[in-house]
């Protein structure tokens, strides 16, 4: 079994639409290469904001660490025959439980940004979600998706990443565009309203879909009286009265990511929420805080079996898929790795890193004697129950 395979439908799209230049280098085998070969093509800050977490990266370390503490017990012997990565979510059926997460700002890593990104998401059938804060808009996305959609035959759902806005209605027309452009599902994200923020953005580098809205910022100096609290953008922080208010305002399945409690889930699920993102944001809002791999059984016991549980931070190999479905996920993102390949190979380096992780999830289904996702379980880990 080799993972650098490709099908004649994705050579076709990324010869159709990738400077001549842009080649999977030869040594790419794992998601890790295409992290060491990134930093050659990304602006020395760029690639600094991309990679850091918060404070100390404390949190940023634990994420990987908390998914290499787990062992699989190896299962010989079993029928494969009928295998596959199939799974339903919310009213679709994916090929795959692995989806891109939202990550804002991919002009940072190449000029074609969420729009190559999407094209290698739809080559591959892999849902991806767009950020609010993504370089091109998110009808252009939508439309270079639909694109590469006429041109394969194939394609996977698009889900749209809301950041609440500072003036409802501001909040409201996207939510609207969004709908209009076709997104399937809208991902509400609830841990990072509040976060540092010392990047300058590059020129040609802007959060496309808010032309024309200011967003809050507090800054302070030594004798400033109020640092954070009392200042306009404490004060317009959500609450879980946006998350009502959202409920009414859109049809759409509605996702709320950034959860890492039992109760805030079953919270979340009870005012509506129709599936739950189980995330620290990879480790860029707040230091020392719980890992997801470490939260999800219990958040998984928290809410109903039919509420879905996403998992991200950390996720890069496939064997971090196995391990967060053991522990009651139904899926995971990827979110830096995006970034990575798209530096790396643009179009078809996203592709690839895609399939690279579903080659290593098969591999590891069969290793641990699961033909179907829905074989996996707690028992495959050990120490597990």
């Amino acid at each position: 079994m080799t993972g650098s395979t490709q099908s004649p439908a994705l050579n076709a799209l990324g010869e159709a639409v990738r400077p001549a230049h842009q080649r999977i280098p030869a040594d790419i085998i794992s998601l890790a290469d295409y992290e060491r070969h990134a930093i050659h093509h990304i602006e020395r800050g760029a690639w600094a904001h991309i990679q850091s977490g918060a404070d100390q990266g404390v949190t940023l370390a634990h994420n990987r660490a908390a998914f290499d503490a787990l062992r699989l017990k190896p299962e010989p012997l079993a029928d494969l025959r009928n295998a596959h990565t199939r799974l339903g979510f919310l009213g679709r059926e994916l090929i795959s439980p692995i989806m891109l997460a939202p990550v804002a700002y991919q002009r940072l890593a190449h000029a074609e940004g969420e729009l190559a990104t999407v094209r290698a998401a739809t080559a591959m059938q892999s849902a991806m979600m767009v950020s609010t804060l993504a370089s091109y808009t998110l009808e252009d996305i939508a439309r270079a998706a639909q694109g590469a959609r006429d041109e394969l035959g194939r394609g996977a759902p698009l889900y749209f990443q809301l950041y609440s806005q500072p003036e409802r209605e501001t909040s409201s027309s996207l939510v609207r565009r969004a709908e209009a452009a076709g997104y399937e599902a809208l991902v509400w994200t609830v841990d990072a309203s509040i976060k540092r923020s010392r990047y300058p953005l590059p020129q040609g580098v802007e959060a496309a879909n808010l032309r024309g809205n200011d967003q809050p910022r507090q800054s302070s100096d030594l004798m400033s009286e109020s640092i954070l609290f009392g200042t306009p953008l404490a004060r317009q922080a959500p609450g879980w009265d946006e998350l009502a208010w959202l409920r009414e305002q859109t049809h759409l399945p509605l996702l709320v990511k950034g959860i890492l409690t039992p109760t805030a889930a079953a919270r979340a699920v009870q005012m509506g929420a129709d599936a739950i993102i189980v995330s620290n944001h990879g480790g860029r809002v707040l230091d020392g805080v719980v890992s997801p791999i470490d939260v999800l059984a219990a958040i998984r016991a928290a809410v109903p079996q039919q509420i879905p549980l996403i998992v991200d931070s950390g996720v890069r190999q496939g064997t971090d898929v196995v391990k967060a479905i053991a522990l009651g996920a139904s899926a995971v993102m990827v979110g830096r790795p995006q970034l990575h390949a798209l530096a790396t190979a643009g179009l078809i380096g996203v592709a690839h890193m895609i399939h690279l992780l579903r080659a290593e999830l098969e591999l590891a289904m069969a290793q641990i004697g699961s033909p179907t996702l829905a074989d996996i379980g707690p028992g495959v880990i050990a120490n597990g129950s």
